[in-house]
């Protein structure tokens, strides 16, 4: 389990602001501002960093006269730890109730391929007792 810091809740601002940190690998405050879709002033951005790092998503490191932000888990970590909470959150902690819920969406597209991976990484995951 992550620690409760990690745990937090990000606001929409601090969702764009790891994407822009994810999508790079790392980033200083310069570059973030830069790379956001709308103006934010560079202490509000200087901010919200130091408050992703308070809470554990992000780590500093001083680099010459700046701090570059680099994310303190691997994505894939942090989406599997965002995914528990939606599915706790919006579904009771019911995977088959997320996943029924994805599947009834009108939006969903899956071809043929996708959904025999997923019946194989179902078969797969039922198997290791999952």
């Amino acid at each position: 389990m992550p620690p409760q810091n990690e745990s937090r809740d990000l606001s929409r601002r601090e969702r764009q602001i790891m994407d822009v940190v994810y999508a790079a690998g790392q980033a200083t405050a310069a570059e973030v501002v830069a790379a956001l879709p709308d103006d934010l002033s560079n202490s509000t951005v200087r901010t919200l960093l130091r408050i992703l790092v308070e809470k554990g998503h992000l780590k500093q490191d001083l680099d010459g006269p700046r701090y570059v932000y680099r994310p303190t888990r691997p994505r894939a970590k942090a989406a599997l730890g965002e995914l528990r909470r939606i599915v706790e959150t919006f579904f009771d902690g019911s995977v088959e109730q997320a996943i029924a819920g994805l599947l009834q969406s009108p939006d969903l597209e899956l071809n043929d391929d996708e959904f025999d991976r997923l019946g194989r990484m179902i078969e797969k995951a039922r198997k290791e007792g999952r």
